[in-house]
């Protein structure tokens, strides 16, 4: 037994294996369940809720049945999934806000626009929409294949029929393996009239197509800033952001003062967490032309946004937040489908459309060829009940007295079986000669509806007169008249954006900036006396920086690792406290201590010096950090980080190190860069000796210190000028011990 186990096992490398079946997963997930169908815009699971639907036959004028009915028929019959796959799939068709025109007329709780869940489907209720019955007409006419269904105890289609442009109505997004679909909505009236344009000229350019429709058409609504250029490009390769901005209106206020409005958001945003974003923003004081937000919205979207004063322009308010927040968002398209081989690509706007054409087309002639099916057929059984009309008596006569009267009806007067077939089945009420002149018009009207619709199989031209004719009632029931066809999103270029420089909003007063060793920050206001500070610190904690400043200045941080960050001061908390630790405003390393705490003036010059006497001199605007993660300026190690950051003051610069040494040279040796490690400012002898402090000065108000007993001049302090690089001369006698020049 075991030996007939191991002749049946097959050897096979483990990474042939892997990349086989992974393989056959990710084609799978692709073409079965991600990615959305060109020819209806649908992917296996909405279709199969649709065709459920239909079959339990829940019309738009049906009563209501409960979700948990259909979704329980589309697992037991199409769908061998888990029931939240499908009924998350069944409350999206269902959302106006999710999809442009839904499919499914949903009773109950299917969501709201905050992000708030659906309620289970045993309570919620549906039927379809005019829409979806639109996307399955034909479908009963051989309009399509059908296939078997995972069990083979049923039938389902390959793909809808319907001339509803459903893939560029309702869009669609989904996520495969290595690949990803993310389609707008657009409008049906606008998709038509690009349809018919491709009908009548196949090779039209992007271009002419967008003309028929601008870019998207969002069920939420907004404005699209974009310029036509952008929305050609982004249409032609089949990629590309679209920047969609919130609608807005400014509301007049008492006494000159006003508010803002905000009545649609950009697509995909969930409305509670876009007012949470801004609320928390005006919190961390990041957002200072605004006061407060408010949500009023009821059924539809409703926020108040008000300003910190009248006097701020609402075009700059806004401009700032659209910014700062998901007010402007940017929509990436990717039109990744299956294509009608079943391949999944990236097409442009032109081969969706014409995809779509090339498969009305080929609906139109099944559907015509079924129709001409059928009347054959019923022509057929015409022709035999005239036969009955004409030879009435004879007809009876055999049915009464022959045994086998099929057989002999059919050889006496040259039936066929379905002729044949009709007779048997024909009521004695039916024999009366009105019925006989019915037949004689049926039949005429027949054969012209049969040459007719034998014309159109033969003319390519009447078969895109009827194709425009299903677009041009399409685009009729859902005219930009109506309240569900009107365009939500508009279109309005920005040829130029409002420039906002928000600090010039924030009310100036003066600062006292209060920095401790330990890193916790607070501003007081007005300016307070540096010699006589009362502050109140952390058990262990002491000042290490105290200095004035202004509300609008920024407050640069230089820290050990060489790194500039930047902070603003009016946003730095009150003094009332202990303040906060600067490492929750900007990202300064555990290991890293703050060397020097300044305002910064971006038109000046800084010196900044490392350990071991390197340094260079960098503009102000060099040091300003952008993002909380600093820039760095200075490059350092281990064993010479940044000591220093001194402002460039005058035209002589004078350093003391721990060797008991004092060099003084010309500030002109130093050289200015943007960032590095600099060049040698004084040599040390040893790794042990270390810079102590450096001074700019005019050369004209010669050179001095500061200690607690006043100021001391050197009347001659030439002896201790030497070049850059230099070690210097011993300190003079009565220079500071601890290698200070003091203020």
């Amino acid at each position: 037994m075991v030996k007939e186990i191991v002749e049946r096992i097959d050897s096979q490398q483990l990474s042939d294996a892997l990349s086989e079946r992974y393989l056959s997963y990710a084609v799978s997930t692709i073409v079965s369940r991600a990615l959305p169908d060109v020819r209806d815009g649908l992917k296996p699971v909405h279709r199969r809720i649709l065709y459920s639907m239909l079959r339990q036959k829940l019309s738009p004028n049906a009563a209501f049945r409960k979700c948990a009915t259909v979704v329980g028929d589309v697992l037991g019959h199409y769908h061998p999934h888990g029931d939240s796959s499908v009924y998350d799939a069944m409350v999206r068709l269902a959302q106006d806000f999710s999809v442009r025109y839904p499919l499914i007329d949903g009773q109950g709780n299917f969501g709201n626009i905050d992000g708030d869940p659906q309620a289970a489907y045993r309570y919620t209720e549906s039927k379809m929409t005019d829409a979806a019955m639109l996307i399955m007409e034909g479908l009963d006419e051989d309009s399509v294949d059908m296939m078997p269904n995972f069990d083979g105890t049923t039938m389902e289609p390959v793909v809808m029929p319907g001339a509803f442009p459903n893939l560029l109505a309702n869009g669609g997004m989904g996520i495969a393996v290595g690949m990803a679909t993310n389609i707008p909505t657009h409008n049906v009236a606008e998709v038509c009239d690009a349809l018919t344009l491709v009908v009548d000229r196949p090779d039209a350019t992007t271009a002419q197509i967008m003309k028929k429709m601008v870019g998207p058409d969002f069920p939420t609504g907004g404005i699209l800033i974009d310029s036509f250029d952008t929305i050609v490009k982004n249409y032609d390769t089949g990629r590309g952001a679209f920047r969609i901005r919130a609608r807005w209106e400014i509301e007049e206020l008492e006494r000159g003062s006003y508010q803002v409005a905000i009545t649609e958001i950009p697509y995909g945003i969930v409305k509670s967490k876009l007012v949470e974003q801004i609320a928390t923003l005006i919190d961390a004081k990041k957002l200072p032309l605004v006061d407060d937000i408010v949500d009023e919205s009821t059924t539809d979207v409703r926020i108040v946004i008000t300003p910190k004063t009248r006097n701020i322009p609402a075009d700059k308010m806004m401009a700032h937040l659209f910014a700062m927040t998901d007010l402007e968002y940017k929509f990436n398209m990717n039109f990744n489908v299956i294509d009608s081989n079943g391949a999944p690509r990236v097409m442009p706007i032109g081969d969706v459309l014409r995809e779509f054409v090339a498969h009305q087309k080929s609906v139109l002639l099944r559907r015509t060829n079924w129709r001409l099916t059928n009347i054959a057929r019923r022509l057929e059984i015409l022709g035999g009940l005239l036969v009955v009309y004409l030879n009435l008596d004879r007809v009876i006569e055999i049915i009464r007295t022959e045994d086998d009267a099929k057989s002999v009806l059919i050889s006496e007067f040259n039936l066929t079986e379905i002729q044949v077939e009709a007779i048997l089945n024909t009521r004695l009420r039916s024999l009366r000669k009105l019925e006989e002149m019915e037949i004689k018009r049926e039949d005429a009207a027949l054969r012209e509806e049969q040459r007719q619709l034998q014309e159109l199989m033969a003319s390519e031209d009447m078969q895109n007169g009827q194709l425009k004719a299903w677009f041009a009632d399409i685009k009729k029931r859902y005219d930009k008249k109506t309240t569900l066809g009107r365009r939500r999103t508009t279109w309005s270029e920005q040829t130029e954006e409002v420039v906002v420089d928000a600090d010039e909003f924030i009310e100036k007063e003066p600062l006292t900036i209060i920095l401790s060793n330990m890193g916790w920050i607070r501003a007081a206001k007005g300016h307070m006396d540096l010699n006589s500070l009362d502050l109140k610190f952390k058990e262990g904690d002491e000042l290490q920086f105290a200095f004035h400043a202004m509300s609008t200045d920024k407050i640069n941080l230089f820290a050990s690792g060489g790194k500039m960050f930047t902070l603003a001061a009016n946003e730095l908390p009150s003094a009332r406290g202990f303040g906060e630790s600067v490492r929750m405003m900007a990202d300064i390393g555990a290991d890293e201590t703050i060397v020097c705490a300044f305002v910064l003036d971006v038109n000046a010059k800084y010196l900044v010096v490392g350990r071991h006497g390197a340094g260079f001199i960098v503009s102000g605007d060099n040091c300003l950090a952008q993002t909380r993660n600093g820039k760095q300026v200075m490059n350092v190690d281990t064993k010479n980080p940044a000591v220093m950051c001194v402002p460039v003051t005058g035209d002589m610069v004078a350093m003391s190190g721990s060797n008991d040494k004092l060099l003084i040279f010309a500030a002109s040796e130093i050289p200015q860069m943007s960032r590095g490690k600099g060049v040698i400012l004084q040599k040390y002898n040893a790794d042990r000796t270390y810079v102590l402090d450096v001074m700019f000065f005019d050369a004209a108000d010669g050179f001095g210190w500061t200690t607690g007993r006043g100021t001391t001049k050197m009347s001659d302090w030439k002896p201790w000028v030497a070049k850059r690089a230099s070690q210097g001369r011993t300190v003079p006698v009565g220079f500071p011990r601890n290698g200070k020049f003091g203020k």
